[in-house]
């Protein structure tokens, strides 16, 4: 007991003062944990039990994660983007396993089942890096976000037949047909129950723990949700993950979903950090030096075709930036490569060498994609020229501007008032097309999106005379009003709303004004209609 608790202390201890390092660096906290778990598991000699419960615990933080992305998953969401998730997703998978496949057996000469093992696990993203980094950056909400989180979802849905498959390699006396006629059984039956029963049954807790109002009563029925739901697709033979994700997107259809994802978030973090622990766990330091050479060419290699792949098939019906973005932020090899890996390791598909060099190189890719999604953008910019951001938007000198936020039809409008009354003004907007409109008008505009921190400093934010809002989305217009209260509290924001119940959405925040359309409206033709 004591030697747990010195090895607890002692990884709380190294994780605070390394992470208040990497933080001064803009380095991503993910990366603080894997070196915390490498170093932690090269002074401690931890035992395999030891390494289970802790890669379990982590696990269990990819289950949160996929619930909270569930929650912004509505059937509505889902059927509008059923196109990108199920055929980019797809074809994806299937291209990068068919590429990496006959690089492994055609020039490295493995056999066929370890070509298709590593083939299928390469193909796989990381949902846990990508996906943290995208609802943290505001990322979901752009085109390339929205593209990267579609071919992810798609991607942990492919884990399942991919186990499936692995556990009819290393069984002789199963059928093809019989592994897909239990799988079929087994995801009906789960489908059926969380969308039948299990539906009720998550309402009726959500809505009694409300009326309760007790805030540790709500909790607890979440967490029970999402518990239940995750056992549930595990004992049917699916990934925790499966059961979780549904979950969410049962609760994203109730008006509970935003209390939902703001109550679970610490849990999620918190187990996404034991997660990221267990992996640099995984870290042989030794075996490492030994192999740096292969461990890095394998590395780049498996990321170079996925980048190409995954380039190419967003290109198809996207922009470059967008295209380029994407390849960036998911050709690196994810988390549940690890559970491909143990998998085929457990049932002796790998042998312990090349299963500790797949792992090693799996790990390697997570610790440096971190870097690469921080500075996605500027490496997107070295191939491609956009009014990027924080590059492209020098720091404003001016003093009692204003700043248009969004340039459709209001924008547009409140642009050409501003400038019959010589006010200095600037537009911001995340439409390119806007900015390029804008722009040939003779104003002064720029690409990027308002509630990222670069955009803020670079419109030099505190010397405003004004902000108007003119989006449209009650979400991304909340978003940016948070954004711009937190990094500057005395911000005179003036908001466009379209309905009475949406100024109640942003009662908690100190907004200077509203402008209701509908009533300024209704206000100019009574005006107009008593001038005679």
């Amino acid at each position: 007991m004591e030697s747990v608790l010195l090895i607890i202390f002692i990884s709380l201890a190294i994780a605070s003062t390394l992470n208040l390092v990497l933080k001064k660096f803009s380095v991503s906290h993910i990366i603080g944990y894997i070196i915390i778990g490498t170093i932690i598991s090269n002074i401690f000699a931890f035992g395999s039990e030891n390494l289970k419960s802790l890669a379990l615990i982590g696990e269990f933080g990819i289950v949160f994660l996929m619930f909270t992305i569930g929650l912004e998953m509505s059937f509505s969401k889902l059927k509008k983007m059923k196109e990108i998730i199920f055929i980019n997703g797809f074809i994806q998978v299937a291209l990068s396993s068919v590429v990496i496949y006959s690089i492994c057996y055609y020039l490295f000469a493995l056999d066929l089942t370890s070509s298709i093992i590593i083939a299928l696990a390469f193909s796989l993203s990381s949902t846990a890096i990508i996906l943290s980094y995208l609802k943290q950056s505001k990322d979901i909400l752009t085109p390339y976000g929205k593209k990267s989180a579609a071919v992810l979802i798609f991607q942990d849905l492919a884990v399942i037949p991919i186990l499936l498959l692995i556990s009819f390699l290393s069984r002789n006396d199963l059928s093809l047909s019989d592994v897909l006629l239990k799988t079929f059984i087994s995801a009906a039956v789960v489908i059926v129950f969380m969308f039948t029963l299990g539906k009720k049954i998550i309402e009726g807790l959500l809505q009694f723990s409300s009326r309760a109002k007790l805030q540790e009563l709500f909790v607890a029925s979440v967490l029970t949700i999402v518990l239940g739901a995750a056992l549930l697709a595990h004992k049917m033979g699916f990934t925790y993950s499966l059961g979780a994700f549904i979950a969410g997107m049962i609760i994203a259809e109730t008006t509970f979903h935003i209390k939902v994802e703001s109550d679970i978030s610490s849990y999620k973090d918190l187990l996404l950090g034991a997660f990221f622990f267990s992996i640099g766990t995984k870290i042989d330091v030794y075996y490492f030096i030994t192999h740096l050479y292969q461990v890095f060419s394998v590395l780049i290699f498996a990321m170079l075709i996925k980048a190409l792949i995954i380039y190419f098939l967003i290109r198809y019906k996207s922009n470059t930036s967008d295209s380029l973005k994407s390849a960036v932020a998911l050709c690196q090899i994810g988390e549940f490569s690890f559970a491909v890996f143990s998998l085929a390791l457990s049932e002796h598909l790998l042998s312990e060498e090349v299963g500790g060099f797949l792992i090693l190189v799996t790990v390697l890719s997570m610790l440096v994609t971190p870097f690469m999604v921080n500075n996605i953008y500027k490496i997107a910019a070295l191939f491609v020229a956009e009014f990027y951001e924080s590059d492209k938007i020098n720091p404003l000198k001016n003093s009692r501007h204003t700043v248009i936020c969004g340039f459709a039809t209001v924008g547009r409008i409140a642009a050409r008032e501003l400038q019959k009354q010589k006010v200095n003004f600037v537009i911001i907007s995340n439409n390119l097309q806007h900015v390029l409109i804008a722009r040939k008008r003779g104003y002064s505009a720029y690409f990027g999106h308002f509630e990222k921190l670069p955009v803020l400093e670079s419109l030099n934010i505190e010397q405003t005379s004004s902000i108007i809002i003119t989006v449209n989305n009650i979400r991304t217009k909340r978003i940016i009003c948070e954004a711009l209260l937190d990094y500057y509290p005395q911000a005179n924001l003036v908001v466009k709303i379209n309905t009475h119940q949406e100024r109640h959405a942003f009662a908690d925040l100190t907004i200077n004004s509203f402008v209701h359309s509908e009533h300024e409206t209704a206000l100019l033709l009574v005006k107009q209609s008593l001038h005679k």
